[in-house]
């Protein structure tokens, strides 16, 4: 077992690291940018070293000075949480080679995976269920045209080196093609150095759907249920649950089986997961594998009790997984708390922190590394919280995080509580009736003082 891990990451993920390490006896080492000097994982580390100053270009992102704080501080592996370096081949490859163990995907699985058109012809290969259209990276306009003809409007436009919803474009008739293939293009290269396009049947009311897997150093992989991610803005999650009020057993042990298969026939080592578009008819397909452990993971720790950082640290220090599925025996909800003000288009709202009260209780799980009298720097993702409440039942798990959200007080900053507390209270919502375009037509009620 390791003796020491650095975590090359920030804010809530980093402490949550942190404090699996410290339960199984291993020293801690915790990066920051001077941005984060007061943050909570800073304090709860055994060891801190600064990396840079704020801008992550020059210090989350900057490779050469977390090997040189893993060296300095002899740490013998590097935990990546989750954004940053946690998908980056290269920073794997490089720990790698200066013998620290990378928590997380080798830099072969990085590349198969990472690449979105590589990935899913991997998929076809594995016979894990794909949408239909083209099989690799489309050349030419003249190649996206047919395509788009043989596969049939409408069709989805994707960036292969795409994330966040950049470079994907819907095309709902023949006429908008030429348009959305030249400006999916440049928004691409633009965000990702890459504009390779690759098109996909446009599946209508989708449900956004995953697959927890972990997978071991001997071929071994398993499947720890379901997360309907679904209620996203501008592809970004909002709140997450499991079980998916959308799941039947007989789609549960399908989707189950697909993502092991496709685990395995990649020989894929550590937690990862494999992400699925459902369409209404419950017909699934493989949409793409994050190779990392995810910001929603705690609700599948809630309802099967179940440590994921640990297995991650298990696995990455070569013991076997016990190969067994897990499956759901309580229903757990996460809602992401940001510093932004949805009354104002969620807009960022970075800041000092005043007052800070926590709700608690039974069956209420709160991940955050701030606290008042905390400053949010403007540098990084706007997430600073997640509530996750669990229960017997949806109904009960609901109505646990309309209590924990009306006991959750944030002032001095602008916070996303107020969003999701009228969500909890949406008809759609409760009645489980949502897909990714759920966000479209919500609108947030006036604010009542």
């Amino acid at each position: 077992m390791f003796k020491k891990i650095l975590i090359a990451n920030r804010g809530e993920i980093a402490l949550r690291v942190i404090r699996t390490c410290k339960e199984m006896g291993i020293k801690t080492v915790a990066v920051y940018s001077t941005a984060d000097a007061e943050s909570l994982h800073v304090r709860f580390a055994d060891e801190a070293v600064c990396i840079g100053p704020p801008p992550s270009n020059l210090s989350y992102l900057k490779m050469s000075n977390i090997i040189a704080a893993a060296e300095i501080t002899n740490a013998d592996a590097i935990h990546p949480g989750y954004g940053f370096l946690s998908e980056n081949a290269k920073f794997s490859k490089i720990c790698q080679e200066h013998g620290i163990k990378f928590i997380g995907a080798s830099p072969e699985m990085i590349d198969r995976m990472g690449d979105k058109a590589n990935a899913k012809s991997t998929m076809i290969e594995a016979g894990v269920p794909c949408v239909p259209g083209s099989e690799g990276i489309i050349a030419s306009y003249e190649e996206c045209e047919k395509v788009a003809k043989a596969t049939g409007y409408p069709v989805m436009l994707k960036a292969s080196a795409g994330g966040g919803g950049k470079g994907m474009r819907a095309i709902w008739k023949k006429e908008d093609l030429k348009n959305a293939w030249e400006s999916a293009r440049q928004e691409s290269k633009a965000a990702f150095g890459n504009d390779d396009m690759y098109m996909e049947k446009l599946i209508e009311e989708p449900r956004h759907i995953e697959i927890q897997v972990v997978g071991d150093s001997f071929g071994k992989a398993c499947h720890l249920s379901e997360r309907d991610c679904s209620v996203q803005r501008r592809h970004q999650k909002l709140t997450e649950e499991t079980p998916s009020p959308f799941m039947t057993d007989e789609l549960r042990n399908a989707m189950g089986a697909a993502a092991v298969k496709a685990a395995e026939y990649i020989k894929y080592e550590g937690a990862g997961t494999v992400e699925f578009l459902v369409d209404k008819h419950r017909n699934f397909y493989f949409m793409e594998m994050n190779t990392r452990i995810q910001v929603e993971h705690p609700i599948t720790e809630q309802v099967i009790d179940f440590d994921l950082i640990r297995e991650q640290i298990m696995v990455a220090a070569g013991i076997p997984i016990s190969g067994k599925n897990y499956f759901p025996l309580l229903h757990s909800i996460e809602c992401r708390i940001n510093a932004e003000d949805p009354y104002n288009d969620f807009r960022p709202s970075p800041g000092k922190i005043t007052t800070l009260h926590t709700p608690g209780g039974h069956g209420v799980r709160l991940d955050t590394h701030v606290y008042a009298g905390y400053t949010i720097p403007p540098n990084y993702d706007s997430m600073i919280a997640k509530l996750i409440t669990t229960a017997q039942s949806r109904e009960e798990a609901i109505s646990k995080m309309k209590r924990a959200l009306d006991e959750f007080v944030i002032e001095g900053i602008k916070t996303t509580i107020p969003f999701h507390r009228q969500l909890m209270d949406e008809p759609d919502y409760v009645a489980g009736n949502y897909t990714t375009k759920f966000m479209e037509s919500f609108v947030m009620k006036e604010k009542v003082d």
